[in-house]
């Protein structure tokens, strides 16, 4: 076994008290996650960024009234890829968030930077969304097709990594999907439940558990077995 961790958007505008799509205890969760981030066990530990143009497809504001409600309205986007525009996904409309180069987009100063190995950032392509690390909302991974500055399914593989551990928010969106695609690109993929917050607390996590769960993702703890075997 040799295990990555990954950081998921620990950013000011997910975080209270001030974050303009703040999810409840992400904050909080910065103590346990330096935790990770400082055990031996861990070869390769990433953070991820959301990293916004001001013109993205999913921010609310710039799509017209009255179908523009923040958290209530959608809007359908069409694949990027070369070839595949036909194919369209309708895509959740959030407030403004994690614009590149503002203070938003910046990982909270409570999170030990100097331990990371990598920073993905993800979501730059105005028309598509990008929740998970690893692909965008259709699957996409390449750089030059997903505006993300890198391929994190190549730099895990290219070390041998074996083992995946998401943390980080929302529980119920990036780290989720995070943990899908690991799974999906081949990598045993866990989720550390006490190092993620979700933005629908309560059944947002449950939700998310059973697509995890279903798709062989395992739920673990800071303090269980699995991270304490890691050495």
């Amino acid at each position: 076994m040799k295990a990555a961790l990954i950081v998921v958007d620990m950013q000011e505008d997910f975080c209270p008290p001030t974050g303009s799509l703040a999810v409840r205890g992400a904050r909080d969760l910065a103590p346990t996650i330096n935790s990770l981030l400082a055990h031996p066990g861990f070869a390769v530990r990433v953070a991820s960024q959301d990293y916004h143009p001001l013109d993205h497809i999913s921010f609310a504001t710039n799509h017209p009234s009255p179908n523009n409600r923040p958290f209530e309205c959608s809007i359908k986007m069409a694949n990027p890829a070369p070839g595949k525009e036909t194919e369209t996904k309708q895509q959740t409309l959030w407030p403004v968030h994690c614009v590149q180069q503002t203070a938003g987009a910046d990982i909270i100063p409570e999170i030990d930077l100097s331990k990371i190995d990598l920073f993905v950032r993800k979501g730059m392509h105005p028309r598509v969304e990008m929740y998970s690390a690893f692909a965008d909302a259709f699957g996409n991974q390449d750089p030059a097709v997903v505006s993300v500055n890198t391929n994190l399914r190549l730099f895990l593989t290219d070390r041998g990594v074996t083992d995946v551990f998401v943390v980080g928010v929302a529980g119920d969106f990036c780290v989720k999907y995070t943990a899908l695609d690991a799974a999906k690109a081949g990598f045993q993929s866990h989720v550390v439940q006490d190092a993620t917050a979700c933005v629908v607390p309560g059944s947002g996590w449950e939700e998310a558990t059973r697509e995890l769960t279903a798709a062989g993702v395992s739920i673990v703890k800071s303090d269980g077995p699995e991270i304490a075997v890691l050495v």
